[in-house]
């Protein structure tokens, strides 16, 4: 990896009644990594942003949401990813997805469906979005609200647990389950998205938990997983005995690592604060160097693709390079993502995924993850 990437400053300041939230933002980086240039087609890209925004707005139910019967989450990422390449937050299709999310505000500040038991995850979803249509600030009081209500569902002393627990730190898809990466990656970046500087107590605490789903032997991570596979990658949850979806390894009894989490790690710890030469960083990007791919999840196949490529494409534009350098050589990622991206998108402009394992056989939820891959190519 060429060692002048760098993290880009982040903006700083916590959301405000009478401001617009902060923002993160990768164009300094992306304009001064000083990588190899490697153009994507803007022409193929603008096509396959077209087809797909047109599938959407024959997709969206009446009451302006997208496959509600899985709750309002898939609605929240549509509308993150909508707004994410350019759709203006004045295009009806827009407009009806956000006045569906805000009709999912709780008196507890959090934006969720009804007895919902992904309420973190639903409010985190949602947060993207309407920080995405706030350029004038009006759902400030809003995001202020939520923000604080997902940090109640945080894992921490307010479940009676200490800082030496797995759990400590971590998010869950609402408070009653289990802390997982995935869902504190949401969280981290929903925080972040809309304002909360890096230092923040939850912010940090989110990160003692994201190091301990790292496999690697360090200071930062204390769990009896640390040094089983020591290979640098991350897995689903140290918490509750630990868990990934990899398996466990059969030989030394550690969680194996997958590129997925991988790439959620590490945008969660850049996210965090952490800096590109911390020696974390470093182990997660030798081991997805190992493990580059953008037609397979490494590790898992072809389930979670969608979601992966929208996690790596989105870590990677945080990182800065416009080239990936793996065991195999320097790679285009970009253009590698858009050329895969463009040969599976359907006929009617969705994607879909063969292997349906975590809803990716939803074509709304999968174009929402295609659209959001889009976007980080151009650094949104």
């Amino acid at each position: 990896m060429n060692k002048r990437l760098f993290l880009s400053a982040l903006l700083a300041g916590v959301l405000g009644a009478q401001s617009a939230p902060t923002v993160f933002s990768q164009e300094t980086n992306l304009k001064a990594s000083g990588a190899d240039q490697a153009p994507v087609d803007a022409q193929t890209q603008a096509r396959v942003e077209r087809a797909a925004i047109a599938f959407l707005r024959q997709s969206q139910a009446a009451d302006g949401s997208f496959s509600s019967q899985a709750g309002p989450g898939v609605t929240g990422l549509v509308a993150a990813s909508l707004l994410a390449v350019g759709v203006p937050v004045e295009d009806p299709m827009v407009g009806k997805s956000i006045d569906y999310l805000l009709k999912t505000k709780r008196d507890n500040g959090g934006l969720y469906a009804e007895g919902s038991r992904h309420a973190n995850y639903e409010t985190c979803l949602a947060m993207l979005a309407l920080s995405k249509a706030n350029s004038d600030g009006k759902y400030n009081p809003i995001l202020a609200g939520a923000q604080k209500f997902v940090k109640g569902e945080q894992w921490d002393e307010g479940e009676g647990i200490s800082s030496k627990d797995p759990a400590f730190g971590g998010a869950g898809y609402g408070s009653k389950s289990r802390p997982d990466l995935s869902n504190t990656a949401f969280f981290i970046e929903a925080l972040r998205t809309t304002g909360v500087p890096e230092n923040d107590p939850a912010l940090q605490r989110a990160l003692a938990f994201v190091s301990r789903c790292q496999n690697l032997e360090s200071p930062a991570n204390d769990t009896p997983f640390a040094g089983k596979l020591n290979d640098g990658g991350f897995y689903y949850t140290p918490a509750a005995g630990g868990d990934s979806m990899a398996g466990k390894d059969e030989a030394t009894g550690g969680l194996r690592s997958y590129a997925s989490m991988t790439y959620a790690g590490l945008k969660s710890m850049l996210y965090a604060g952490v800096s590109p030469e911390d020696y974390r960083v470093k182990a997660a990007m030798k081991f997805l160097s190992k493990n580059y791919s953008v037609t397979n999840n490494p590790g898992m196949g072809a389930a979670g693709l969608y979601y992966y490529l929208q996690t790596m494409s989105k870590a990677l534009a945080i990182v800065g390079n416009e080239t990936f350098e793996s065991e195999k050589g320097k790679h285009s990622w970009k253009a590698d993502v858009l050329e895969q991206l463009s040969k599976t998108q359907k006929v009617d402009g969705s994607w879909t995924n063969p292997e349906p394992r975590w809803m990716e056989g939803d074509p709304n939820l999968v174009t929402a993850y295609a659209l959001m891959t889009l976007a980080h190519l151009k650094g949104n």
